[in-house]
């Protein structure tokens, strides 16, 4: 089967860790023929260029600046990219045809691209729905609802579900809340394709994580409660810090690695504050944050409690695969705690609940954590493994 996926995360080997990247493998992995539409923002250089390597075809396509960036190009380059991707395609990929277009959000605006594909090949299209905007925008007061450009953005997301033959959610919570808020959307092309990866199985002896601990100044005769990730206003990073500032639990000792655009803020904190029972590291490389993932004890999801849609951050992922425990502190919408407890392999608190957060985090210390890391490990490899995404997208399909 001939697959082109669209996507907004910048792929350059399809070898590297990612639940898109491990996903992609897959099907290669399985025979079929992977096509790979990916950005290269402006501020790289680079032009619009096609490659064929480690059996897939890449065709990156010089876009505007897109992450990190200003509001106003953001949003240029987002409404520009459907342009810059259907020529690029014309372009390169004229004389192939395709059996399936697989696409994820964001971003909604990919409808042209998709509809010409499925038009000319005869293409199925599947869509992989990992975030819902523009509602989440307007939780994040970073857009006024039933303004102009919360319409024609509305409008666009309903031409994305329109188009789609299947819409893959992350979480029941997430499937639930397209249908309710789309009552046009049939039910049948609604189902649960959650964030999945290719699990590594990560060991490290005492000493090893001794060592790694005392590489990154991390003391080694704590429990460490991790948070990895995106540094953004979508994660409402407040009540993180004020975690660390509430916590009086001796054993207890928080670790954040990340970027994002609230990594500046956070940082002026630490250095105003200075936390003695915390530490900030910026972004890691993705091995080197692995290695220094599995030194820790506790895995920490924080989310806004602003959000009315329910988000299922994938940093679950990296937690589970190293069997960590996990605190998810995320608003009343969002699923994702209540599958951890139900899991038993860690507790939610509602975000901005300090009290809760204390109770839970004491009562999770004093338990069993290896027992806990086992029942996370069982989480992952039942729920979250990546031949779970593939099935699903194959049976639809045929």
């Amino acid at each position: 089967m001939n697959i082109l996926f669209l996507t907004l995360v910048e792929i350059n080997s399809i070898e590297d860790r990612g639940i898109y990247h491990d996903l992609l493998r897959k099907f290669r992995n399985e025979g079929h023929d992977v096509n790979i539409v990916t950005p290269v923002e402006r501020r790289k250089g680079i032009s619009t260029n096609f490659c064929q390597k480690e059996g897939v075809s890449i065709l990156q396509v010089k876009t505007f600046n897109i992450q990190k960036t200003n509001i106003i190009e953001k949003g240029i380059g987002t409404l520009a990219i459907e342009y810059q991707y259907l020529s690029a395609i014309k372009k390169h990929f004229s004389n192939k045809k395709f059996d399936l277009v697989l696409y994820s959000t964001p971003p909604i605006t990919f409808a042209k691209v998709i509809e010409f594909v499925k038009k000319r090949d005869h293409a199925k299209s599947y869509l992989l729905l990992k975030d819902i905007f523009p509602q989440n925008a307007v939780d994040m007061f970073m857009l006024k609802k039933n303004s102009f450009l919360h319409k024609q953005f509305v409008k666009k997301e309903k031409k994305l579900y329109q188009i789609s033959d299947t819409i893959g959610c992350m979480s029941p919570a997430n499937a639930n809340f397209v249908l309710e808020h789309n009552p046009e959307i049939e039910e049948s092309k609604v189902e649960v394709n959650p964030n999945t990866i290719e699990p590594k199985v990560f060991i490290s002896s005492n000493e090893q994580k001794n060592a790694m601990r005392k590489k990154y100044g991390v003391p080694i005769d704590k429990k460490v409660l991790v948070y990895g990730g995106n540094l953004g206003k979508p994660q409402g990073l407040e009540f993180l810090l004020d975690t660390i500032k509430s916590t009086i639990n001796k054993h207890a000792y928080f670790l954040i690695v990340g970027d994002g655009t609230e990594f500046i803020r956070i940082k002026k904190w630490f250095e105003k504050i200075n936390p003695t029972n915390a530490k900030l590291i910026q972004r890691l490389p993705k091995e080197d944050y692995d290695n220094l993932l599995v030194t820790c004890d506790v895995g920490l999801i924080f989310l806004d409690k602003n959000f009315k849609i329910p988000n299922f951050p994938s940093r679950l992922l990296s937690y589970l695969e190293m069997r960590m425990p996990v605190i998810a502190a995320t608003d009343s919408n969002t699923d994702i705690g209540d599958i951890i407890e139900k899991a038993h392999c860690g507790y939610k608190v509602i975000a901005g609940n300090q009290e809760e957060m204390q109770r839970k985090l004491n009562f999770l210390l004093n338990q069993d954590l290896n027992k806990l890391g086992e029942n996370a490990e069982k989480l992952l490899l039942d729920e979250y493994t990546v031949d779970k995404s593939y099935k699903l997208i194959i049976e639809k399909i045929k």
